[in-house]
């Protein structure tokens, strides 16, 4: 049996490893498409602060890790799939024949439409190149400039700031992590992180990038934003997304909404083709839906049932995880499940802004589905025990409107009876 995995990411060397623990006999080839050693992009801040260097980044360690496992890594980008053939088609124009074929090519970075934007200086952080590239140019004193205030760019803005850089940061929405917290807590982290010295931009875009080679410039690069405001630059990092990488698949007939559509075994539509990680769709229980949520511990899980499922051994994916806990400069913030509620759900609202403590609870009759955090740490692991469990809350759901900081009572009083307020089935 030969097994192909696209992607040497997390997603496709833990499946990778997975299958060889299980099919010790089967061929396993991973293919990615940077020159590096299989690494984690979660690691990137870290070597952007000189807590590691480059080997630190790389998801193993020895130079013949894999060849001594069996795991056979070839560099390489698909350029398509013939499924009938199953076969990949490389764009050096080779092509790959398989038996089973793992789709973990991951996301890239969505970088917007504006002039100058792909010039010198402008960076995304997203791989080890691009982080070779910051730290040059992004040493103490510089004037950075960052687009994109989401997930992603929180982690990145503190890097730079442990960098000494003078740091100004563009966002679009109306707060910062818009898409991970409400008005209150995205605020209050704006409110912070301005504490801190960075200069935050919220409800503005950038509208152009220009550049001043001169030497008497007042900077090398001047940008424009949608306010009228002309922000002088050493160095523009965009962190305003990313996208999955599924465009290879087009015409493939393998099904692809926002990501590679899978079923419960991480499946595709095609028998014998996989997907897990950043571009993979899964079903999330609580929400009821299919959604792409590009997180490590989802892609972890994701790769071990899909690569037991290639063997053969029927296994089902519990759940994506919705789940982001973020430190920014300093401030802990948590975002799960359906934070900003769901039509005719309840919600529950707790702030102190002199102690930097933000509690918001959204309810589904007497279901937890989501929650944001600023300040809460301790409770973390029961949002979380509450929201993916689908714990049915009863009458404590009552008791949390009235006082949200019962989290962990609600916890131990219902998470152990799942069943006692569920409705009695019809005879």
């Amino acid at each position: 049996m030969r097994h192909v995995i696209l992607g040497a990411g997390p997603a496709g060397i833990i499946a990778a490893e997975t299958l060889r623990k299980l099919a010790p006999l089967d061929e396993v080839l991973v293919i990615g498409d940077e020159p590096e050693a299989p690494y984690s992009r979660m690691a990137i801040p870290y070597l952007l602060i000189g807590k590691v260097g480059e080997p630190g980044t790389h998801l193993r360690h020895g130079s013949d890790h894999y060849a001594r496992l069996g795991i056979t890594l070839q560099r390489g980008r698909a350029r398509s799939v013939d499924v009938p053939a199953r076969s990949v088609l490389l764009e050096d124009g080779s092509a790959v024949d398989f038996d089973r074929l793992l789709i973990c090519t991951g996301s890239s970075p969505a970088t917007p439409p504006i002039p100058g934007i792909h010039g010198p200086r402008v960076h995304p952080c997203w791989t080890l190149a691009d982080a070779r590239a910051i730290m040059t140019l992004a040493k103490p004193g510089a004037r950075v400039l960052q687009l994109g205030a989401g997930f992603i760019g929180c982690i990145i803005m503190e890097a730079l700031a442990m960098r000494g850089v003078q740091l100004s940061v563009v966002e679009m929405g109306d707060r910062m992590v818009p898409r991970m917290m409400g008005p209150t807590a995205g605020n209050m982290i704006k409110a912070w992180c301005e504490a801190k010295g960075v200069t935050v931009y919220t409800g503005a875009r950038v509208e152009a990038i220009d550049r001043d080679d001169r030497p008497e410039a007042e900077a090398p690069l001047s940008v424009r934003l949608s306010t009228g405001q002309h922000l002088a630059a050493d160095l523009v990092i965009s962190a305003t997304g990313v996208k999955p990488n599924i465009g290879f698949l087009e015409h493939s007939g393998i099904t692809c909404l926002q990501g590679v559509l899978t079923d419960e075994h991480l499946q595709t539509n095609v028998p014998g083709i996989y997907a897990a990680g950043d571009c993979a769709e899964a079903f999330d229980k609580v929400s009821g839906k299919t959604i792409v949520s590009a997180i490590q511990p989802n892609a972890a899980e994701q790769a071990r049932v899909a690569a037991m499922n290639m063997v053969g051994r029927r296994t089902s994916l519990k759940g994506v995880t919705q789940i982001n806990v973020l430190d920014t400069l300093g401030m802990i913030s948590a975002s799960f499940g359906q934070w900003d509620g769901v039509p005719g759900g309840q919600h529950v609202e707790l702030t102190d802004r002199a102690a930097g403590r933000h509690l918001s609870l959204q309810f589904d009759e007497h279901t937890l589905v989501g929650c944001n955090a600023i300040g809460w740490t301790e409770h973390v692991g029961v949002m979380r025990g509450l929201v993916e469990g689908q714990v049915k809350l009863g009458p404590w759901k009552e008791k949390l409107m009235h006082d949200p900081t019962r989290l962990v009572e609600a916890y131990l009083a219902c998470a152990q009876a799942q069943d006692q307020f569920s409705p009695v089935p019809a005879r």
